[in-house]
C-alpha cells in the first residue's frame, strides 16, 4: 500500500508542482552558485593585485579582500544548495 500511495503523491498536480519547483530550485541554485564564484574569483584576484602592488606592507589587506571573496563564494554555495535541496523538497 506504501507504494501505490507514494506513486500517487508523484502524480497529478503535485507531481507537476514537483517537476515546476524542482526546475525553478535547480536554475536558481545554479545562478547562485555561478555569481558567488565568480565574486569570489575576483575578490581574490582584487587582494592578490592588492598584495603585489604594495608589497608585505599591503599583504594583511590584500589577504582580507581575498578572504572576504572566498567567504562570498563559499555562502553563495551553502544557500545555492539549500534552495535546490527546496526545490527538490528535501528537508
Amino acid at each position: 500500500m506504501n507504494n501505490s500511495t507514494k506513486s500517487n503523491q508523484d502524480s497529478g498536480v503535485t507531481g507537476a508542482a514537483k517537476f515546476v519547483t524542482s526546475t525553478v530550485g535547480n536554475v536558481a541554485g545554479g545562478v547562485g552558485r555561478t555569481a558567488g564564484g565568480v565574486v569570489g574569483a575576483a575578490g581574490r584576484g582584487l587582494g592578490d593585485t592588492v598584495t603585489n602592488a604594495t608589497g608585505s606592507s599591503g599583504k594583511p589587506v590584500g589577504d582580507a579582500i581575498g578572504s572576504v571573496g572566498t567567504g562570498v563564494q563559499n555562502g553563495a554555495e551553502g544557500v545555492s544548495k539549500g534552495v535546490e535541496n527546496a526545490g527538490q523538497w528535501k528537508r
